[in-house]
Protein backbone atom coordinates (compact mmCIF):
# COMPACT_ATOMS: atom_id res chain seq x y z
CA UNK A 1 0.00 0.00 0.00
CA UNK A 2 1.62 3.58 -0.99
CA UNK A 3 1.15 5.31 2.32
CA UNK A 4 2.41 8.79 3.32
CA UNK A 5 2.61 8.35 7.30
CA UNK A 6 5.81 9.06 7.17
CA UNK A 7 5.73 12.11 5.82
CA UNK A 8 6.24 15.42 7.48
CA UNK A 9 2.64 16.81 8.17
CA UNK A 10 1.74 20.43 8.02
CA UNK A 11 -0.08 22.80 9.92
CA UNK A 12 -2.34 20.77 11.78
CA UNK A 13 -5.97 22.31 10.91
CA UNK A 14 -8.62 24.27 13.07
CA UNK A 15 -10.11 21.69 15.86
CA UNK A 16 -6.87 19.51 15.36
CA UNK A 17 -4.09 19.74 17.68
CA UNK A 18 -4.67 21.62 21.24
CA UNK A 19 -4.11 20.73 24.69
CA UNK A 20 -6.98 18.12 24.71
CA UNK A 21 -4.97 15.99 21.57
CA UNK A 22 -1.56 14.59 22.48
CA UNK A 23 1.54 16.14 20.82
CA UNK A 24 5.22 14.31 20.72
CA UNK A 25 5.83 16.27 23.68
CA UNK A 26 3.07 14.63 25.45
CA UNK A 27 3.40 11.31 24.19
CA UNK A 28 5.34 9.48 26.73
CA UNK A 29 2.92 10.83 29.79
CA UNK A 30 0.00 9.25 27.29
CA UNK A 31 1.54 5.86 27.03
CA UNK A 32 2.12 5.54 31.21
CA UNK A 33 -1.03 6.63 31.53
CA UNK A 34 -2.84 3.82 29.36
CA UNK A 35 -0.51 1.49 30.70
CA UNK A 36 -1.64 2.27 34.70
CA UNK A 37 -5.25 1.77 33.30
CA UNK A 38 -4.30 -1.66 31.99
CA UNK A 39 -2.75 -2.45 34.95
CA UNK A 40 -5.68 -1.73 36.88
CA UNK A 41 -7.70 -4.11 35.26
CA UNK A 42 -9.93 -1.78 33.76
CA UNK A 43 -10.00 -3.16 30.51
CA UNK A 44 -10.49 -6.83 31.22
CA UNK A 45 -13.87 -7.21 32.05
CA UNK A 46 -16.22 -8.38 29.44
CA UNK A 47 -18.72 -6.06 30.43
CA UNK A 48 -16.62 -2.91 29.97
CA UNK A 49 -15.27 -4.33 26.61
CA UNK A 50 -18.74 -4.47 25.26
CA UNK A 51 -19.63 -1.12 26.66
CA UNK A 52 -16.88 0.04 24.41
CA UNK A 53 -17.49 -1.25 21.64
CA UNK A 54 -20.95 0.09 21.75
CA UNK A 55 -19.44 3.79 22.31
CA UNK A 56 -17.87 3.17 18.93
CA UNK A 57 -21.14 2.35 17.63
CA UNK A 58 -22.54 5.51 18.55
CA UNK A 59 -19.11 7.16 17.71
CA UNK A 60 -19.54 6.03 14.02
CA UNK A 61 -23.63 6.14 14.01
CA UNK A 62 -23.64 10.10 15.75
CA UNK A 63 -20.82 11.31 13.96
CA UNK A 64 -21.16 10.06 10.44
CA UNK A 65 -22.40 13.06 9.02
CA UNK A 66 -19.26 15.04 10.00
CA UNK A 67 -16.86 12.06 9.47
CA UNK A 68 -18.34 11.74 5.85
CA UNK A 69 -18.13 15.59 5.07
CA UNK A 70 -14.33 15.34 6.40
CA UNK A 71 -13.83 12.24 4.19
CA UNK A 72 -14.80 13.97 1.26
CA UNK A 73 -13.52 17.45 2.07
CA UNK A 74 -9.72 15.63 2.49
CA UNK A 75 -10.12 13.33 -0.60
CA UNK A 76 -13.24 14.02 -2.38
CA UNK A 77 -14.94 10.46 -1.43
CA UNK A 78 -18.11 10.15 -2.55
CA UNK A 79 -21.33 9.96 0.23
CA UNK A 80 -21.70 6.78 -0.41
CA UNK A 81 -18.58 5.22 -0.79
CA UNK A 82 -17.37 6.54 2.41
CA UNK A 83 -20.34 5.48 4.40
CA UNK A 84 -19.90 1.78 2.73
CA UNK A 85 -16.37 1.06 3.08
CA UNK A 86 -15.30 3.22 6.22
CA UNK A 87 -18.58 3.86 8.58
CA UNK A 88 -20.70 0.77 7.92
CA UNK A 89 -17.80 -1.85 7.15
CA UNK A 90 -16.64 -1.18 11.14
CA UNK A 91 -20.10 -0.95 12.60
CA UNK A 92 -20.97 -4.32 10.92
CA UNK A 93 -17.33 -5.52 12.05
CA UNK A 94 -18.36 -4.53 15.47
CA UNK A 95 -21.35 -6.17 15.35
CA UNK A 96 -19.94 -9.62 14.90
CA UNK A 97 -17.16 -8.69 17.95
CA UNK A 98 -20.32 -8.15 20.16
CA UNK A 99 -22.08 -11.29 19.27
CA UNK A 100 -19.31 -13.60 19.51
CA UNK A 101 -16.77 -12.01 22.53
CA UNK A 102 -18.22 -14.22 24.94
CA UNK A 103 -17.21 -17.54 22.82
CA UNK A 104 -13.64 -15.90 21.85
CA UNK A 105 -12.71 -15.08 25.57
CA UNK A 106 -14.26 -18.21 26.85
CA UNK A 107 -10.79 -20.52 27.73
CA UNK A 108 -10.54 -23.06 25.28
CA UNK A 109 -10.51 -26.70 26.19
CA UNK A 110 -7.87 -28.94 24.90
CA UNK A 111 -6.71 -32.89 25.13
CA UNK A 112 -4.55 -33.92 27.82
CA UNK A 113 -2.30 -37.02 26.80
CA UNK A 114 -1.92 -40.22 29.11
CA UNK A 115 1.22 -39.42 30.97
CA UNK A 116 -0.65 -35.96 31.88
CA UNK A 117 -3.34 -37.80 33.44
CA UNK A 118 -5.25 -36.22 35.29
CA UNK A 119 -5.52 -32.82 34.30
CA UNK A 120 -7.35 -30.39 32.58
CA UNK A 121 -5.70 -28.30 29.75
CA UNK A 122 -6.90 -25.18 27.77
CA UNK A 123 -6.04 -22.13 26.37
CA UNK A 124 -6.82 -18.74 28.39
CA UNK A 125 -7.08 -15.72 25.47
CA UNK A 126 -5.48 -12.80 27.67
CA UNK A 127 -5.09 -8.94 26.48
CA UNK A 128 -1.21 -8.27 25.48
CA UNK A 129 -1.47 -4.51 26.80
CA UNK A 130 -1.28 -1.80 25.14
CA UNK A 131 -1.66 -1.87 21.49
CA UNK A 132 -0.91 1.20 19.09
CA UNK A 133 -2.30 1.37 15.86
CA UNK A 134 -0.91 3.31 13.11
CA UNK A 135 -3.53 4.30 10.12
CA UNK A 136 -3.24 5.16 6.12
CA UNK A 137 -5.04 7.84 4.69
CA UNK A 138 -6.92 5.99 1.91
CA UNK A 139 -9.66 4.54 4.32
CA UNK A 140 -8.92 6.84 7.38
CA UNK A 141 -12.20 5.70 9.04
CA UNK A 142 -11.76 2.22 8.57
CA UNK A 143 -8.26 1.60 8.90
CA UNK A 144 -7.92 3.26 12.08
CA UNK A 145 -11.14 2.58 13.98
CA UNK A 146 -11.44 -1.09 12.86
CA UNK A 147 -8.07 -2.83 14.83
CA UNK A 148 -8.28 -0.30 17.43
CA UNK A 149 -11.91 -1.89 18.40
CA UNK A 150 -10.45 -5.41 17.84
CA UNK A 151 -7.46 -4.13 20.20
CA UNK A 152 -10.35 -3.36 22.93
CA UNK A 153 -12.88 -6.42 21.94
CA UNK A 154 -9.64 -8.29 23.10
CA UNK A 155 -8.94 -6.15 26.83
CA UNK A 156 -6.38 -4.00 25.32
CA UNK A 157 -5.64 -0.57 26.17
CA UNK A 158 -4.99 1.41 22.44
CA UNK A 159 -3.54 4.44 21.34
CA UNK A 160 -4.27 5.29 17.42
CA UNK A 161 -2.51 7.06 15.03
CA UNK A 162 -4.60 8.65 12.33
CA UNK A 163 -2.78 10.27 9.27
CA UNK A 164 -1.92 13.44 8.81
CA UNK A 165 -2.50 13.53 4.90
CA UNK A 166 -6.26 13.36 6.12
CA UNK A 167 -6.31 16.02 8.64
CA UNK A 168 -9.99 16.79 8.72
CA UNK A 169 -10.90 13.43 8.99
CA UNK A 170 -8.07 12.99 11.91
CA UNK A 171 -9.62 16.40 13.40
CA UNK A 172 -12.77 14.56 13.15
CA UNK A 173 -12.36 11.36 14.51
CA UNK A 174 -9.90 12.54 17.61
CA UNK A 175 -12.61 15.00 18.45
CA UNK A 176 -15.55 12.30 18.42
CA UNK A 177 -13.29 9.67 20.17
CA UNK A 178 -12.79 12.12 23.08
CA UNK A 179 -16.65 12.79 23.30
CA UNK A 180 -17.74 8.75 22.76
CA UNK A 181 -14.93 6.67 23.80
CA UNK A 182 -13.20 5.78 27.67
CA UNK A 183 -10.06 8.54 27.60
CA UNK A 184 -8.64 6.66 30.19
CA UNK A 185 -8.10 3.52 27.42
CA UNK A 186 -8.90 4.73 24.42
CA UNK A 187 -6.94 7.49 22.87
CA UNK A 188 -6.07 9.45 19.21
CA UNK A 189 -2.92 10.78 18.58
CA UNK A 190 -3.24 13.49 15.71
CA UNK A 191 0.04 15.07 14.10
CA UNK A 192 2.62 13.57 11.60
CA UNK A 193 5.62 12.10 11.09
CA UNK A 194 7.13 13.76 14.89
CA UNK A 195 4.21 12.52 16.70
CA UNK A 196 5.11 8.73 14.80
CA UNK A 197 8.01 8.76 15.90
CA UNK A 198 7.53 9.47 19.80
CA UNK A 199 5.23 6.77 19.64
CA UNK A 200 7.53 4.37 18.12
CA UNK A 201 10.09 5.61 20.42
CA UNK A 202 7.97 4.07 23.78
CA UNK A 203 7.55 0.86 24.47
CA UNK A 204 3.98 -0.67 23.79
CA UNK A 205 2.59 -4.53 23.65
CA UNK A 206 1.29 -4.72 20.35
CA UNK A 207 1.66 -2.50 17.16
CA UNK A 208 -0.61 -2.60 14.05
CA UNK A 209 0.45 -0.36 10.64
CA UNK A 210 -1.65 -0.21 8.17
CA UNK A 211 0.93 1.08 4.95
CA UNK A 212 3.78 0.85 2.94
CA UNK A 213 6.70 -1.79 2.75
CA UNK A 214 8.91 1.28 3.01
CA UNK A 215 7.89 2.44 6.49
CA UNK A 216 6.59 -1.18 7.94
CA UNK A 217 10.22 -1.79 8.33
CA UNK A 218 11.07 0.71 10.06
CA UNK A 219 8.08 0.28 12.34
CA UNK A 220 9.67 -3.60 12.65
CA UNK A 221 13.07 -1.70 13.25
CA UNK A 222 11.12 0.28 16.25
CA UNK A 223 9.14 -2.43 18.03
CA UNK A 224 12.71 -4.55 17.71
CA UNK A 225 14.06 -2.80 20.29
CA UNK A 226 11.24 -3.41 23.07
CA UNK A 227 10.64 -7.06 21.05
CA UNK A 228 7.20 -6.40 20.65
CA UNK A 229 5.13 -7.94 18.02
CA UNK A 230 3.77 -6.28 15.07
CA UNK A 231 1.72 -6.92 12.70
CA UNK A 232 1.48 -5.22 9.03
CA UNK A 233 -0.81 -4.92 6.58
CA UNK A 234 0.99 -3.51 3.47
CA UNK A 235 -0.22 -4.11 -0.58
CA UNK A 236 1.77 -5.03 -3.72
CA UNK A 237 0.88 -5.52 -6.96
CA UNK A 238 -2.27 -7.06 -6.99
CA UNK A 239 -3.05 -9.03 -10.13
CA UNK A 240 -6.24 -9.92 -11.87
CA UNK A 241 -6.18 -12.76 -13.90
CA UNK A 242 -8.84 -13.05 -16.84
CA UNK A 243 -9.31 -16.51 -18.25
CA UNK A 244 -10.39 -17.47 -22.06
CA UNK A 245 -13.55 -19.24 -19.99
CA UNK A 246 -14.36 -15.97 -17.71
CA UNK A 247 -17.47 -14.14 -18.35
CA UNK A 248 -16.31 -11.39 -19.96
CA UNK A 249 -18.79 -8.39 -19.32
CA UNK A 250 -19.19 -9.40 -15.30
CA UNK A 251 -15.34 -9.39 -15.25
CA UNK A 252 -14.45 -5.88 -16.70
CA UNK A 253 -17.37 -4.74 -14.38
CA UNK A 254 -15.72 -6.12 -11.25
CA UNK A 255 -12.42 -5.03 -12.20
CA UNK A 256 -13.49 -1.73 -12.83
CA UNK A 257 -15.66 -1.38 -9.89
CA UNK A 258 -12.59 -2.79 -7.76
CA UNK A 259 -9.97 -0.94 -9.66
CA UNK A 260 -11.48 2.89 -9.73
CA UNK A 261 -13.34 2.67 -6.39
CA UNK A 262 -11.69 5.25 -4.37
CA UNK A 263 -9.69 6.47 -7.19
CA UNK A 264 -7.46 3.54 -7.16
CA UNK A 265 -6.34 4.59 -3.80
CA UNK A 266 -6.95 0.94 -2.04
CA UNK A 267 -4.37 -1.34 -0.82
CA UNK A 268 -6.34 -4.27 -2.74
CA UNK A 269 -7.51 -2.64 -5.98
CA UNK A 270 -6.56 -4.67 -9.03
CA UNK A 271 -3.16 -3.70 -9.51
CA UNK A 272 -2.79 -4.95 -13.09
CA UNK A 273 -4.32 -7.18 -15.54
CA UNK A 274 -3.10 -10.61 -17.01
CA UNK A 275 -6.04 -11.36 -19.83
CA UNK A 276 -5.66 -14.27 -22.26
CA UNK A 277 -4.89 -13.47 -25.56
CA UNK A 278 -8.29 -15.00 -27.37
CA UNK A 279 -10.29 -12.97 -25.03
CA UNK A 280 -8.35 -9.69 -24.72
CA UNK A 281 -9.63 -7.44 -27.16
CA UNK A 282 -13.39 -8.11 -26.49
CA UNK A 283 -12.40 -7.62 -22.60
CA UNK A 284 -10.63 -3.99 -23.19
CA UNK A 285 -13.55 -2.96 -25.20
CA UNK A 286 -15.92 -4.21 -21.77
CA UNK A 287 -13.58 -2.40 -19.77
CA UNK A 288 -13.89 1.19 -22.17
CA UNK A 289 -17.56 0.62 -22.19
CA UNK A 290 -17.94 0.19 -18.01
CA UNK A 291 -16.00 2.94 -17.02
CA UNK A 292 -18.30 5.41 -19.19
CA UNK A 293 -21.24 3.39 -17.41
CA UNK A 294 -19.84 3.96 -14.51
CA UNK A 295 -18.78 7.54 -14.76
CA UNK A 296 -20.40 9.36 -17.79
CA UNK A 297 -18.59 10.70 -20.99
CA UNK A 298 -16.48 13.08 -18.23
CA UNK A 299 -15.70 11.27 -14.92
CA UNK A 300 -14.37 14.68 -13.61
CA UNK A 301 -18.17 15.57 -13.22
CA UNK A 302 -19.24 12.28 -11.59
CA UNK A 303 -20.15 13.07 -8.49
CA UNK A 304 -19.45 9.60 -7.76
CA UNK A 305 -15.34 9.33 -8.25
CA UNK A 306 -13.24 10.78 -5.47
CA UNK A 307 -9.80 13.02 -5.59
CA UNK A 308 -6.67 11.56 -5.44
CA UNK A 309 -4.79 12.73 -1.98
CA UNK A 310 -2.39 15.05 -2.66
CA UNK A 311 0.01 16.76 -4.92
CA UNK A 312 2.79 14.23 -4.64
CA UNK A 313 0.59 11.42 -5.45
CA UNK A 314 -0.80 13.03 -8.60
CA UNK A 315 2.46 13.94 -9.72
CA UNK A 316 3.64 10.31 -9.24
CA UNK A 317 0.39 9.25 -11.15
CA UNK A 318 1.20 11.51 -13.90
CA UNK A 319 4.56 10.83 -13.96
CA UNK A 320 3.45 7.48 -14.51
CA UNK A 321 1.36 8.00 -17.28
CA UNK A 322 3.97 10.36 -19.04
CA UNK A 323 6.46 7.99 -19.40
CA UNK A 324 4.32 4.87 -20.37
CA UNK A 325 5.05 3.42 -23.74
CA UNK A 326 1.27 1.29 -23.78
CA UNK A 327 -1.64 2.26 -25.66
CA UNK A 328 -4.20 4.67 -23.87
CA UNK A 329 -7.71 2.96 -24.33
CA UNK A 330 -9.45 5.49 -22.04
CA UNK A 331 -8.80 8.52 -19.45
CA UNK A 332 -5.59 9.59 -19.69
CA UNK A 333 -6.29 13.21 -18.20
CA UNK A 334 -5.56 14.78 -15.01
CA UNK A 335 -6.32 18.46 -13.55
CA UNK A 336 -3.92 19.63 -11.06
CA UNK A 337 -5.85 21.70 -9.59
CA UNK A 338 -8.27 19.08 -8.30
CA UNK A 339 -5.96 16.36 -7.94
CA UNK A 340 -7.82 14.72 -10.80
CA UNK A 341 -6.48 11.52 -12.68
CA UNK A 342 -9.16 10.06 -15.11
CA UNK A 343 -10.21 6.59 -15.16
CA UNK A 344 -7.39 5.11 -17.07
CA UNK A 345 -7.24 1.57 -19.21
CA UNK A 346 -3.75 0.96 -20.45
CA UNK A 347 -3.67 -1.75 -23.36
CA UNK A 348 0.01 -3.67 -24.58
CA UNK A 349 1.64 -3.31 -21.64
CA UNK A 350 5.13 -4.42 -21.55
CA UNK A 351 6.21 -6.38 -18.55
CA UNK A 352 9.45 -3.77 -18.31
CA UNK A 353 6.74 -0.44 -18.59
CA UNK A 354 7.18 1.49 -15.81
CA UNK A 355 3.51 1.13 -14.38
CA UNK A 356 5.10 -2.03 -13.40
CA UNK A 357 7.58 -1.32 -11.17
CA UNK A 358 5.71 -0.30 -8.09
CA UNK A 359 2.17 -0.85 -6.61
CA UNK A 360 0.36 1.88 -9.03
CA UNK A 361 -2.24 2.90 -5.70
CA UNK A 362 -4.49 5.08 -8.03
CA UNK A 363 -6.90 4.89 -11.25
CA UNK A 364 -4.94 3.40 -13.64
CA UNK A 365 -5.00 -0.11 -15.10
CA UNK A 366 -2.76 -1.83 -17.29
CA UNK A 367 -3.65 -4.63 -19.25
CA UNK A 368 -1.49 -7.04 -20.26
CA UNK A 369 -1.70 -10.21 -22.50
CA UNK A 370 -0.93 -13.63 -22.20
CA UNK A 371 -0.94 -16.91 -24.00
CA UNK A 372 -2.34 -18.92 -21.35
CA UNK A 373 -2.91 -19.01 -18.07
CA UNK A 374 0.64 -21.05 -17.11
CA UNK A 375 2.33 -17.62 -17.97
CA UNK A 376 -0.23 -15.53 -16.27
CA UNK A 377 0.96 -17.44 -13.40
CA UNK A 378 4.56 -16.83 -14.13
CA UNK A 379 4.36 -13.12 -14.24
CA UNK A 380 2.48 -13.26 -10.83
CA UNK A 381 5.19 -15.37 -9.54
CA UNK A 382 8.07 -13.66 -10.43
CA UNK A 383 7.09 -10.89 -8.14
CA UNK A 384 6.51 -10.09 -4.34
CA UNK A 385 3.64 -11.84 -3.00
CA UNK A 386 0.61 -9.86 -3.32
CA UNK A 387 -2.06 -8.87 -0.57
CA UNK A 388 -4.53 -9.87 -3.22
CA UNK A 389 -5.33 -12.04 -6.20
CA UNK A 390 -8.27 -12.16 -8.64
CA UNK A 391 -8.97 -14.70 -10.77
CA UNK A 392 -11.60 -14.27 -13.54
CA UNK A 393 -13.08 -18.01 -15.02
CA UNK A 394 -15.75 -20.31 -15.35
CA UNK A 395 -13.74 -23.41 -15.73
CA UNK A 396 -12.54 -24.94 -12.19
CA UNK A 397 -9.39 -26.20 -13.52
CA UNK A 398 -7.97 -23.17 -14.46
CA UNK A 399 -9.24 -20.89 -10.66
CA UNK A 400 -6.70 -24.49 -8.77
CA UNK A 401 -4.30 -23.36 -11.29
CA UNK A 402 -3.90 -20.08 -10.44
CA UNK A 403 -4.53 -20.59 -6.75
CA UNK A 404 -2.55 -23.58 -6.63
CA UNK A 405 0.17 -21.54 -8.78
CA UNK A 406 0.71 -18.80 -6.80
CA UNK A 407 0.69 -17.44 -3.31
CA UNK A 408 -0.96 -14.26 -2.04
CA UNK A 409 -2.61 -12.61 0.96
CA UNK A 410 -6.10 -13.79 -0.40
CA UNK A 411 -7.90 -14.35 -3.48
CA UNK A 412 -11.20 -13.48 -4.87
CA UNK A 413 -13.12 -16.08 -7.80
CA UNK A 414 -15.02 -13.58 -9.50
CA UNK A 415 -15.14 -10.94 -7.56
CA UNK A 416 -12.52 -8.02 -6.16
CA UNK A 417 -11.85 -6.70 -2.95
CA UNK A 418 -15.51 -8.20 -1.24
CA UNK A 419 -13.33 -10.99 0.22
CA UNK A 420 -12.24 -8.20 2.86
CA UNK A 421 -15.80 -7.69 4.02
CA UNK A 422 -16.31 -11.94 5.25
CA UNK A 423 -15.43 -11.34 8.99
CA UNK A 424 -14.37 -14.95 9.42
CA UNK A 425 -12.22 -14.54 6.97
CA UNK A 426 -8.64 -13.45 8.08
CA UNK A 427 -7.47 -10.29 6.15
CA UNK A 428 -3.91 -9.88 5.37
CA UNK A 429 -0.76 -10.24 3.60
CA UNK A 430 2.25 -12.87 3.26
CA UNK A 431 5.80 -11.82 2.51
CA UNK A 432 6.07 -8.55 0.88
CA UNK A 433 2.37 -7.91 1.58
CA UNK A 434 2.61 -8.13 5.06
CA UNK A 435 2.39 -10.24 8.16
CA UNK A 436 -0.45 -11.29 10.61
CA UNK A 437 -4.42 -10.98 10.04
CA UNK A 438 -7.52 -9.53 11.29
CA UNK A 439 -11.26 -8.94 10.80
CA UNK A 440 -13.44 -11.31 12.81
CA UNK A 441 -11.86 -13.35 15.27
CA UNK A 442 -8.60 -13.30 13.32
CA UNK A 443 -8.58 -9.10 15.17
CA UNK A 444 -9.37 -10.71 18.72
CA UNK A 445 -6.57 -13.24 18.38
CA UNK A 446 -4.16 -10.82 17.08
CA UNK A 447 -4.09 -8.37 19.91
CA UNK A 448 -4.60 -11.44 22.12
CA UNK A 449 -1.75 -13.87 24.26
CA UNK A 450 -2.80 -17.49 23.81
CA UNK A 451 -1.56 -18.26 27.21
CA UNK A 452 -1.50 -22.64 27.84
CA UNK A 453 -2.65 -23.30 31.40
CA UNK A 454 -2.44 -27.08 32.78
CA UNK A 455 -4.07 -27.68 36.01
CA UNK A 456 -3.39 -30.84 38.08
CA UNK A 457 -4.74 -32.14 40.89
CA UNK A 458 -2.43 -32.82 44.26
CA UNK A 459 -3.98 -36.69 44.33
CA UNK A 460 -2.64 -39.35 43.30
CA UNK A 461 1.06 -38.46 43.05
CA UNK A 462 2.20 -41.43 41.93
CA UNK A 463 5.87 -41.84 42.47
CA UNK A 464 6.76 -43.17 39.63
CA UNK A 465 7.79 -39.83 37.99
CA UNK A 466 10.55 -38.83 40.47
CA UNK A 467 13.92 -39.99 41.44
CA UNK A 468 15.33 -42.31 41.57
CA UNK A 469 14.72 -43.58 38.02
CA UNK A 470 14.77 -47.81 38.68
CA UNK A 471 14.64 -49.80 36.34
CA UNK A 472 10.63 -50.80 36.99
CA UNK A 473 9.81 -46.62 36.76
CA UNK A 474 11.47 -46.81 33.37
CA UNK A 475 9.74 -49.52 32.21
CA UNK A 476 6.43 -48.21 33.38
CA UNK A 477 6.92 -44.50 31.60
CA UNK A 478 8.50 -45.97 28.61
CA UNK A 479 5.15 -48.01 28.49
CA UNK A 480 3.49 -44.65 28.99
CA UNK A 481 4.65 -42.86 26.39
Amino acid sequence: MTSDVDEVAGAVPEGGGGPDVPDASSVRELVHELRKSFESGLTRPLDWRREELQAFKRLLADGEEELIDAMHEDMGKPALEARLTDLSFVAAEIDVMLKNLDRWARPERVSVPLVQQPGRAEIVREPLGVALVIAPWNYPVHLLLLPMAAAVAAGNCVAGKPSELTPRTSAAVARLARRYLDTRAVAIVEGGREETQALLAERFDSIFYTGNGSFGRLVMEAAAKHLTPVTLELGGKSPAVVDASADIPVAARRIAWGKYLNAGQTCVAPDYVLVHEDVEAAFVDALRDTVKEFYGDDPRRSPDYARIVNDRHFDRLTGLLRSTSAEIVCGGESERAERYVAPTVLAHVALDDPVMEEEIFGPVLPVITVRNVADAVRVVSSGEKPLALYVFARANEVVEEVIAGTSSGGVGVNCTIVHLAVPELPFGGVGGSGMGAYHGHHGFETFSHRRAVLTKPTRPDPPVQYPPYTKLKEWILKKML
